[in-house]
C-alpha cells in the first residue's frame, strides 16, 4: 500500500478563541482560516464570537468587524462591498461565494470562512490569483478589429446582436465558478476554467469583433476547452447567477460547426 506524508505545514490546527464581550445577548459564532506564511507555523482555525447587535448583517461586515475591533492581523481582500468588484470571493460554509452580498442569517449555526479553494494562499483569506488573470489576459479580452473604424461615429451593434452578451459582460472574474470546478483543480495549469472560457464566448458572440477565426483556434485544444466535463459546480456557485458552463457548450458547438463547414 502506498504512504503518503503530509507536509509538515499541511494540517490546520486548532486556534485561539475570542468570546463576545460580556453581556452580549446576541452571539454568532465565525470560525476563520488563518495563516501567516512568514510565522513559520501551520494554518489555524480562530474562533470569533460577535454581538450582532453591533454588526452589520453581511459576512464582510462581520469580517470587518473582526479586523477593527478584535484581531487586525486579519487579511483579506474587499472593495466595493457591492458584488460587483469580486474581490471579496471566498468559502462560506462549503461555497465559494462573495463576502459582501451573502447574508450572516442565512445561516444558522457557526459560518465558517476559508480561502478560496485549490489556490495557493497568500496570507489569511488571500488567494494567489496571479495565474488565473494571466489566463484571462491570454484570451484577448478586448475588441479586435480588421476593418477602420467609422469615421462618424462608434462601432454599432443592433439590439438583438447587444442581446447576446447578457449573461456573459456581466461576469465580475471573482473566480468562484473556476475554484468550485474540479477539472480545474487537476489541469489549471492548462484548463482556461469557466470563468476565462464564458469571457473568451463573450468575445466569440460580440458582432464587433472581428477575429472570431483566430479565437477559435486559440481554443481548439485537448486541454483550454475540452477539459470541461459539465460538472455544473461553476454554474451552481456564481454568486451572479451566471452560467459559464452553458457558454463553454455554446463554444464547443461553434467549433463543431466550423469543421462541419
Amino acid at each position: 500500500m502506498a504512504e503518503f506524508t503530509l507536509p509538515k505545514n499541511s494540517l490546520v490546527t486548532e486556534g485561539k478563541t475570542f468570546k463576545a464581550p460580556a453581556g452580549a445577548t446576541n452571539i454568532r459564532r465565525f470560525e476563520v482560516y488563518r495563516w501567516d506564511p512568514d510565522s513559520g507555523k501551520n494554518p489555524r482555525l480562530d474562533i470569533y464570537e460577535l454581538d450582532m447587535d453591533s454588526c452589520g448583517p453581511m459576512v464582510l461586515d462581520a469580517l470587518f468587524k473582526i479586523k477593527n475591533e478584535i484581531d487586525s492581523t486579519l487579511t483579506f481582500r474587499r472593495s466595493c462591498r457591492e458584488g460587483v468588484c469580486g474581490s471579496c470571493a471566498m468559502t462560506i460554509n462549503g461555497r465559494n461565494t462573495l463576502a459582501c452580498t451573502k447574508a450572516i442569517n442565512d445561516y444558522t449555526d457557526t459560518v465558517r470562512i476559508y480561502p478560496l479553494p485549490h489556490m495557493q494562499v497568500i496570507k489569511d483569506l488571500v488567494p494567489d490569483l496571479s495565474h488565473f488573470f494571466a489566463q484571462y489576459a491570454s484570451i484577448k479580452p478586448w475588441i479586435e478589429t480588421l476593418t477602420p473604424p467609422p469615421a462618424d461615429s462608434e462601432r454599432l451593434q443592433s439590439r438583438e446582436d447587444r442581446a447576446k452578451l447578457d449573461g456573459l459582460y456581466d461576469c465580475i472574474m471573482c473566480a468562484c465558478c473556476s475554484t468550485s470546478c474540479p477539472s480545474y483543480w487537476w489541469n489549471s495549469e492548462r484548463y482556461l476554467g469557466p470563468a476565462v472560457l464564458l469571457q473568451a464566448y463573450r468575445w466569440l458572440v460580440d458582432s464587433r469583433d472581428e477575429n472570431t477565426g483566430a479565437r477559435l483556434d486559440e481554443l481548439e485544444d485537448p486541454f483550454k476547452l475540452y477539459r470541461c466535463h459539465t460538472i455544473m459546480n461553476c454554474t451552481d456557485t456564481c454568486p451572479k447567477g451566471l452560467n459559464p458552463a452553458k457558454a463553454i457548450a455554446e463554444t464547443k458547438k461553434l467549433l463543431l460547426q466550423r469543421q462541419q463547414g
